[in-house]
C-alpha cells in the first residue's frame, strides 16, 4: 500500500499549504463529476481523499509519521521491545526452572515488556463506522443539516457544507465504536449521495440551466424570472436572441469560501405545442430585409 505521501506526490518534509495544493490539484483530475462512469478515477480519488485527510490533520500525520497508525489511518500494532545485554551469548536465552539467572536483567526487561503492552492496549483506538446517506441537489449546493439513524436506533446530526460533492466522505470525529479498552473512540464515516436535480446539472463548481423562452421574447428581447440554487431573480434576454446563446449569472453557482461559480444559462426557444394561425400567417408574411441563411456554414 502506497503511503500518503507517495499519493500525493509530496516529499515527508512537505509544509501544510503544499499538501493542500498538491490535494486539490490531483483531485480535480479525478473527481467523479469529471469522469463520469470511471471507476478508476473513482478508487483514485477515494485514495487521495484518505490521504489528505491523514496529512492534513496534524495529529494524524505525526502518528503516521511514528508508525502509530498506517496508511488507512487504522492503529499499527507495536512490536515488543528486547534490549541485548552483554554476556547474553546468542541474544534471548531462557534458562531452565530456575528462571532466567544466566540472563541479567531478565526480569526488568520483561516488567518493561509487559508495561508498553500495558500502555498500548490502553490507547487501542475504536472502529470507525461506515454510513451512507443521499441528500437533494440543493442541499449539497447550500448546505445543510441532516440527520442519520443509526443501528442501534440512536442518531447523529451530520453538518453538510455549502459545495458537497457527490461521493464525498465526510468524517464525526469520536462518533465511531468505542474503544476496547481505554483509547479514543473511532470516527463515523459518511458517504455521501447527491440526487439528480430536475433541471439544474452542476459542472465543477459552476451550475448549467437550459431555459425556455418563446419567440416572441427570442426576437423582441424581455426580462424573464429565471431559477437559481438560492432563488428566483430576473434575467434581461436581449433582442434577437437565438437558441444555444449562453447567459452568465455571475456567482450564482456552488458556493465556497474564498470562491465560487457562476449559473450558465442556455437559452432554447420553444413554440407552441399546437399550431397557432396568427403565428403562421405572421411568418408567412415576414419578409427579411437582408438574405438570411442560417445553414450556410454547414
Amino acid at each position: 500500500m502506497k503511503s500518503p505521501y507517495e499519493v500525493l506526490g509530496v516529499a515527508p518534509t512537505a509544509t501544510a499549504d503544499e499538501i493542500r495544493k498538491a490535494y486539490r490539484r490531483l483531485a480535480k483530475k479525478s473527481h467523479p463529476d469529471l469522469n463520469p462512469g470511471n471507476k478508476q478515477a473513482e478508487e483514485h480519488f477515494k485514495e487521495l481523499s484518505s490521504a489528505n485527510d491523514i496529512l492534513s490533520d496534524p495529529d494524524k500525520r505525526k502518528r503516521f509519521d511514528s508508525g502509530e497508525i498506517d496508511a488507512t489511518g487504522a492503529e499499527k500494532p507495536r512490536q515488543p521491545y528486547y534490549k541485548d545485554y552483554a554476556g547474553a551469548a546468542g541474544a534471548r536465552r531462557y534458562e531452565n526452572s530456575s528462571g532466567f539467572s544466566d540472563f541479567p536483567g531478565a526480569e526488568d526487561i520483561f516488567a518493561d515488556i509487559f508495561a508498553r503492552q500495558s500502555r498500548q492496549s490502553r490507547r487501542v483506538r475504536g472502529q470507525d463506522l461506515n454510513y451512507k446517506l443521499t441528500i437533494d441537489f440543493l442541499d449539497a449546493v447550500n448546505g445543510a443539516t441532516k440527520r442519520i439513524s443509526l443501528p442501534d436506533g440512536g442518531s447523529l446530526d451530520l453538518k453538510i457544507p455549502p459545495g458537497l460533492q457527490d461521493q464525498q466522505v465526510l468524517r464525526l470525529r469520536g462518533k465511531g465504536g468505542p474503544s476496547p479498552t481505554q483509547g479514543e473512540p473511532g470516527d463515523a464515516l459518511v458517504e455521501i449521495t447527491v440526487r439528480a436535480h430536475r433541471y439544474f446539472v452542476r459542472q465543477g463548481d459552476d451550475i448549467h440551466l437550459v431555459l425556455p423562452i418563446t419567440l416572441s421574447e427570442a426576437v423582441l428581447g424581455g426580462r424573464v424570472k429565471v431559477p437559481t440554487p438560492t432563488g428566483s431573480v430576473m434575467l434581461a434576454i436581449p433582442k434577437a436572441s437565438s437558441s444555444g446563446k449562453v447567459m452568465r449569472l455571475k456567482g450564482k453557482g456552488v458556493s465556497r469560501e474564498g470562491g465560487g461559480g457562476d449559473e450558465l444559462i442556455t437559452l432554447q426557444i420553444v413554440l407552441p405545442k399546437e399550431p397557432d394561425a396568427e403565428l403562421e400567417a405572421l411568418i408567412s408574411r415576414w419578409n427579411p430585409a437582408t438574405e438570411f441563411d442560417p445553414r450556410k456554414d454547414l
